[in-house]
């Protein structure tokens, strides 16, 4: 009989909010409890200078200052996770810990593929006295995969039980869909664009960090020749799997925009790119599942809505999941299936040669 602890799955994501916490008792296989997840959020200046080093492919002192106050702060949000949810610390056996992404080189677009995920899986075991799973995305790089999107097998087993085919849109600060096909088949790659530009864009233009239900954005007007010309990016004619860095798309096509217009365009972008992504689908699903944060974004979601009918569009609610943590969740489901040496990636989730394992484990 197999032994079942919590593991805290831990997710910094491209959004740069916050901590991501949730714990999960899984065997890599099955998820069979869960707690409540809980988001602790960056300040504005520790917020600042993770974006300040985005793009960067050397460790300099800065990066490494960095990461380690990246690393002090997600062993304070372990701490305070325990407590608020009244989980005692000799129950958790593991701590699946995916640091934050700063680079992302994958080898569909670059000759010398790289990929960065910042955060000390050795400080975060010694701190928080509890084995870590790290590192998880560089094995699969180093089989010739993207190193992304890594959620895939955890969504696929969230949905065991749901009728296929559909399609999990995440709508993080980057878009990216897994296609579930009636017999086991699945299908994942990164869309383009999610909030990451529209947050930037608020952020930039007022006093807010995002559109907040999507307010600013169903005030606005989407200017159609800027949707033209992002339809024509190189990146929607490439074959799936494929990724994305955060980097890549840029709030350059709506400078001088009011900030009505701008929202609502970029909304627009984030939601064509979804559009565009359906054409890699061996069958049209009937209904597309959104999670992530621009689920709650309803100027977006309308414009989903529109753009995938006549396929129903549902957010995690609906279905019973909960939306802000799946990222977090699978990354504690990862971390057991680490710790077995089962797949993390596939060949249809990643482009990876052949089905392959990862992640880096500290004992502190």
């Amino acid at each position: 009989m197999t032994i079942l602890y919590w593991t805290v799955g831990m997710m910094s994501g491209t959004s740069m909010d916050g901590i991501d916490l949730k714990a999960i008792k899984t065997d890599g296989q099955e998820v069979f409890e869960m707690s409540e997840g809980l988001m602790v959020p960056y300040t504005d200046q520790f917020r600042d200078k993770l974006r300040s080093i985005l793009g960067y492919a050397e460790k300099t002192p800065e990066v490494l200052e960095i990461e380690k106050d990246l690393t002090l702060l997600h062993a304070e949000a372990f701490s305070q996770y325990l407590k608020i949810r009244n989980i005692p610390h000799k129950e958790v056996g593991l701590i699946g810990f995916h640091g934050h992404t700063i680079l992302h080189q994958p080898p569909s677009r670059f000759s010398n593929p790289r990929t960065w995920q910042i955060g000390d899986g050795e400080l975060l075991s010694q701190i928080t006295q509890t084995k870590v799973v790290y590192n998880m995305r560089e094995n699969d790089l180093k089989h010739d995969g993207e190193g992304a999107p890594l959620v895939p097998l955890y969504q696929q087993a969230l949905a065991k039980k749901a009728e296929k085919p559909i399609a999990i849109i995440n709508i993080g600060g980057i878009s990216n869909v897994t296609w579930l096909g009636e017999k086991k088949e699945i299908l994942a790659f990164d869309m383009g664009p999610g909030n990451a530009l529209l947050d930037d864009w608020v952020k930039k233009n007022c006093d807010k960090n995002y559109d907040k239900d999507g307010l600013i954005s169903a005030k606005g007007c989407i200017h159609s020749g800027i949707i033209e010309t992002f339809e024509a990016h190189p990146y929607f004619k490439q074959k799936a799997p494929k990724s994305l860095d955060r980097q890549d798309f840029t709030l350059d096509s709506v400078r001088g925009l009011s900030l009505e217009d701008g929202a609502a365009t970029l909304a627009e972008m984030t939601a064509i790119a979804i559009k565009k992504g359906i054409s890699s689908f061996p069958t049209l699903p009937h209904t597309y599942i959104v999670t992530g944060g621009g689920r709650l974004n309803n100027f977006l979601m309308k414009r989903l809505s529109f753009h995938l009918k006549p396929s129903t569009v549902k957010t995690t609610e609906k279905v019973g999941w909960d939306g802000d943590f799946i990222e977090a969740e699978a990354f504690a489901f990862l971390a057991v299936r680490s710790l077995k040496k089962l797949p993390l990636t596939m060949p249809t989730t990643t482009g990876v040669s052949k089905a392959v394992s990862g992640g880096m484990i500290s004992t502190g």
